[in-house]
């Protein structure tokens, strides 16, 4: 039986023969959403191939934020077994869609503090570390999908032990900050606005406890909305006072804080560039590519300001140039 024809089953015996539904969305993944609708109420229904896509860990996380007031759909019927989950439906209206309201400043304030009250959940909660392996494989991808197979560079051996000498560096910054919770994919498109005004958060499942940079970096160097410098800064300090105040940091000079922002920056945007060079070539989804021009301008601008990063900066310059 094809999928479409088991999701269409699975929704007669599970909800009535006469629910409504119809693609909401999909992302990176296999995972696809479709909105369910009748008379009385809306919902979301997650399809995860359980070859694919299993989703014991968007369960498990689900529940740690729910017992955590943070706002994540409600898991109405769970299906392991065909990987389904009937969810809250959150609506349609993303942070990237809201973003050019002129109060969209007010929303930004409301993630960061979602941020913050991510990170004060408590350790212990079954999530793995982003350990050292995890960030060095992330970054590798750079070299790997978006030089060699996307841009067709091939480093000579010298630009390839530079290269790797400025990632040993990127990821020793990343790994001297404090680790909390980190959703790991905290951007405009997974940000939602609620019908309160408040904020929800979907796209969670791979979570991990790993810097406390990474979200911020996500949702301020968004790869997907490109904000001015000044707001980036901004935010940065906004957060950095917040998390100070929360004992999350210490309260040392912001200029350190905000370089370890910036690393974080440049580890996730590699990863970036690598990702969706993959999700181009090996798996048909071209629509990234359109995405990779803001990214690459936010590599360049920190491989501008930072000379660690210079040889950084001449790769990502001749990559640039094979457009």
């Amino acid at each position: 039986m094809l999928r479409d024809q088991i999701i269409k089953k699975w929704i007669a015996t599970n909800l009535g023969k006469n629910i409504k539904y119809e693609p909401a969305s999909s992302d990176a993944s296999f995972r696809r959403y479709f909105r369910l609708k009748d008379d009385e109420a809306s919902y979301i229904l997650m399809d995860a191939p359980p070859d694919r896509e299993p989703i014991k860990s968007y369960i498990t996380v689900t529940k740690t934020l729910l017992v955590n007031n943070i706002r994540a759909p409600k898991i109405f019927i769970t299906d392991e077994d065909n990987g389904f989950l009937l969810l809250e439906d959150f609506g349609n209206e993303t942070l990237y869609q809201i973003f050019r309201e002129t109060n969209y400043d007010d929303y930004y304030n409301k993630a960061i503090e979602v941020i913050i009250n991510l990170q004060k959940i408590n350790k212990n909660n079954n999530l793995n570390n982003y350990t050292d392996k995890i960030l060095s494989e992330e970054i590798s991808l750079f070299n790997t999908w978006y030089l060699i197979k996307n841009k067709k560079i091939l480093l000579s051996a010298d630009e390839l032990d530079s290269l790797n000498l400025v990632f040993k560096k990127i990821l020793s910054s990343n790994q001297e900050q404090p680790f909390y919770f980190v959703h790991r994919d905290f951007h405009s498109r997974n940000i939602m606005r609620l019908k309160d005004n408040n904020i929800g958060v979907i796209d969670f499942q791979d979570a991990l406890i790993g810097p406390i940079t990474y979200d911020l970096v996500s949702l301020l160097k968004d790869a997907y909305v490109e904000l001015e410098e000044e707001f980036i800064i901004d935010k940065s300090v906004r957060f950095w006072e917040r998390a100070c105040k929360e004992g999350l940091l210490q309260k040392n000079d912001f200029s350190d804080f905000f370089l370890k922002f910036e690393m974080m920056g440049v580890q996730r945007h590699l990863k970036v560039l690598g990702i969706f060079s993959r999700l181009s070539l090996r798996d048909g989804k071209h629509n990234y590519l359109s995405d990779i021009p803001l990214v690459e301008r936010y590599l360049l601008k920190a491989s501008e300001r930072y000379s660690l990063l210079s040889p950084l900066k001449k790769i990502l310059l001749r990559a640039m140039d094979e457009k």
